[in-house]
């Protein structure tokens, strides 16, 4: 990855910018579908290999813009068929991102930021710091990359057939450069996912997902993790900013936006800590008659964090407790566990720039 590159990576353009830039060079508009096609779909490295294209606007494109994709540190494949890869993005950062393949699907789970800034408890990643945003071309050029080397289904489709914004960062505290991400995710001259087939998860910043329910209609998936504001606010600090029943009301108003459209919750599983009957029942308290799902998390430890995994007995105990009061309740199998991949596992190499710091009445978080 080179955000410093002085020519406009491709990789990061959807089509209306692809339309705007071969507009200068005075070419047709279709031919901004030829380029997608030839970089997200056949996996195109360089334009001479372009041969549909005119030669002279191939020529111009070498002078104007490169195909910058991610730059490989490492690649570690799980006993699970989980895989890894680690990429770079400038001055010693590096970003990691996750594959899961499973027999009805591919999930890619991807970064989104150098680290993150909303330093939520029991997550690897914000236990690292924050270092930046990545460009919407560094957070394609994971797809893209996974789409060239993993090898195609049994069906002979992509092996990706999901993709979440799961991986590293805070989504939507890097609105500007995720929106153009997801419209190059669901476009038919792209990836052609569909918008049920991508999900952006968040720790609950509640104008970008306003504003993510009006422009974007993909799934959405809500970091809980506790369900009342004075544990969330130990475990998710942006709590204190946006409290539960703020960021309530704004799923509710996605979930409006968008028919027959569910909230994913996710929900760590903490032994001692929100993992009891009464935390169950708040729970439901909460969503129950609300379009809501549940995904309970087993806690994945990492060195130097104080929490445990809850037991098994308590994870199904507390899924159940959950069912009887009419939620969908599911509990997210461990995957990557040998490799650091499993989730909130993610920590990759980041040198902390800042982070922000909450308060009850004076905080923000920038988002772009």
């Amino acid at each position: 990855m080179n955000p410093a590159s002085q020519k406009q990576n491709l990789l990061g353009l959807p089509q209306g910018g692809l339309e705007a830039l071969l507009a200068e060079f005075g070419e047709k508009p279709y031919r901004a579908r030829q380029l997608l096609q030839w970089l997200h779909q056949r996996g195109a490295a360089d334009f001479e290999s372009m041969t549909d294209l005119p030669k002279k606007l191939r020529e111009r494109l070498e002078t104007a813009a490169v195909i910058d994709g991610p730059t490989l540190m490492s690649e570690k494949v799980s006993a699970d068929g989980t895989v890894k890869w680690l990429f770079l993005s400038g001055a010693g950062q590096a970003v990691e991102t996750v594959f899961i393949p499973e027999a009805a699907r591919g999930t890619l789970c991807i970064s989104s930021q150098v680290g993150c800034a909303l330093d939520c408890a029991f997550c690897a990643t914000g236990a690292q710091g924050f270092n930046r945003n990545l460009t919407t071309a560094e957070i394609v050029g994971q797809v893209n990359h996974a789409n060239r080397t993993l090898p195609r289904r049994s069906n002979g489709e992509a092996a990706i057939t999901n993709v979440v914004f799961m991986g590293m960062g805070e989504p939507l505290a890097n609105y500007r450069n995720l929106r153009p991400a997801i419209e190059l995710l669901i476009s038919d001259h792209a990836y052609g996912l569909s918008r049920r087939r991508v999900t952006v998860s968040t720790s609950g910043i509640v104008p970008q997902i306003d504003k993510l329910g009006d422009e974007c209609n993909v799934s959405l998936a809500v970091s809980l993790h506790a369900p009342n504001d004075a544990l969330r606010n130990r475990l998710v600090p942006i709590n204190r900013v946006h409290p539960i029943a703020e960021l309530l009301d704004a799923c509710w108003r996605y979930a409006d936006k968008h028919a027959r459209r569910f909230i994913t919750f996710e929900y760590v599983m903490l032994r001692g800590v929100n993992d009891g009957t009464q935390h169950a029942e708040q729970l439901a308290d909460l969503l129950n008659n609300k379009p809501a799902k549940v995904n309970l998390i087993p806690f994945n430890p990492f060195p130097g964090n104080e929490f445990k995994r809850s037991s098994r007995d308590t994870i199904e105990h507390f899924q159940n407790r959950l069912r009887a009061r009419g939620l969908v309740a599911t509990t997210r199998k461990t995957r990557g566990d040998d490799i650091d991949a499993a989730c909130g596992q993610l920590a990759g190499k980041v040198k902390d720039r800042i982070r922000v710091r909450l308060s009850e009445k004076n905080s923000r978080v920038v988002s772009a």
